[in-house]
C-alpha cells in the first residue's frame, strides 16, 4: 500500500491538495489549543521577564529588554509549533492505525513531504504573528528589515517542521516523541538566545551557543526587527539554509525508501 506513496501513478490526480488541506484544518479547527495556548504562554514569559528585567538590562546599547525579548519569544513559539504540527499528526495516525489512509491516495513522497512541511510552516508563522500582535500592547515594535525577518521565519519553521516529520516517522509511540521533544528540541530552543544576548555569556558558553543551529534562527530573525544582531545575518542565513537543505534531503530519503511506512 505504501508503494502508492513512493511512486504515484502517472496521470493520476494528486492527493497533495487534500493532504495539505487536512493538515491545515487539523490545527485550525482546534485553534484555541494550537494557536491561542502558545500565544498565552509567550505572553506569560513576556510579562514575567519584562517586569523583572526591563529596567536592569539594555541590549545592543539602545534596545530595551522587553523589545529585545519579543522576537525571541516569537521565534521560540514558531519553532515549537512548527515541530509539533507534523510530529503529532504522524504519531497520532500511526497509533490509531489510520496512517494507511494517508498513504492510499496517488501522492509522491515529495508531495507528502511538502504537505506536512507547509502546514507546519503556516502554523508556526500564524502563532508568531499572533504573539507579535499581542506584544504590541506592551511595546510598539516595528520591523526594520521585513524581508530578513520573513526569510528567517519561513526557513526556521521549515527546519522544525521537517524535524517534526522525521520525529513522527521514526517514533512508534508517544514516549519516543516526547523524548525527542524534551531532550533535543526544548533544550536547544531555550539555549538559543531567546532570553539573552550571546555576548552576555562566558566565552565557553558563547562557543557552545555557536554550535546550536537554533541560535542562528533567532539571531537572524531578531536582525529583521532591529537591524542589529550578535553575528552577521549572512552567516546566520548560511547556517539556517544549510541545515534546511540537509534535513530536506534526509527526510526525502526516508520517505523515498518508505522508512517505517511499509509495515
Amino acid at each position: 500500500m505504501t508503494r502508492v506513496l513512493l511512486t504515484a501513478r502517472p496521470g493520476a490526480g494528486s492527493g497533495f491538495p487534500t493532504l495539505l488541506g487536512k493538515e491545515l484544518l487539523r490545527f485550525w479547527k482546534v485553534g484555541f489549543q494550537t494557536i491561542a495556548a502558545p500565544v498565552i504562554t509567550a505572553l506569560l514569559y513576556l510579562v514575567i521577564f519584562a517586569q523583572v528585567l526591563q529596567d536592569r538590562i539594555q541590549v545592543y546599547g539602545t534596545v530595551p529588554y522587553t523589545a529585545f525579548l519579543i522576537p525571541g519569544l516569537m521565534m521560540m513559539s514558531m519553532l515549537q509549533n512548527a515541530f509539533a504540527n507534523p510530529s503529532s499528526s504522524l504519531i497520532q495516525s500511526r497509533v490509531t492505525g489510520n496512517l494507511v489512509f494517508v498513504l492510499l491516495p496517488p501522492i509522491s513522497h515529495r508531495e507528502f513531504f511538502s504537505a506536512y512541511m507547509i502546514a507546519g510552516i503556516l502554523r508556526g508563522i500564524a502563532v508568531g504573528a499572533c504573539v507579535w500582535l499581542v506584544s504590541l500592547y506592551f511595546v510598539p515594535l516595528g520591523v526594520k528589515q521585513p524581508i530578513w525577518a520573513f526569510v528567517f521565519a519561513v526557513l526556521s519553521c521549515g527546519i522544525m517542521a521537517i524535524l517534526g516529520l522525521i520525529a513522527g516517522l521514526t517514533s512508534e509511540k508517544f514516549d519516543q516523541l516526547a523524548a525527542f521533544q524534551n531532550f533535543l528540541i526544548m533544550p536547544a530552543t531555550f539555549l538559543s538566545g531567546v532570553f539573552y544576548s550571546v555576548h552576555t555569556l562566558p566565552p565557553f558558553w558563547q562557543k557552545v551557543s555557536h554550535w546550536n543551529p537554533l541560535f542562528y534562527t533567532i539571531d537572524g530573525f531578531r536582525y529583521g526587527f532591529f537591524g542589529i544582531a550578535d553575528v552577521s545575518p549572512w552567516q546566520s542565513l548560511a547556517v539556517v539554509g544549510g541545515v534546511f537543505i540537509a534535513l530536506t534531503l534526509f527526510a526525502l530519503r526516508l520517505l523515498g525508501t518508505g522508512y517505517k511506512l511499509r509495515s
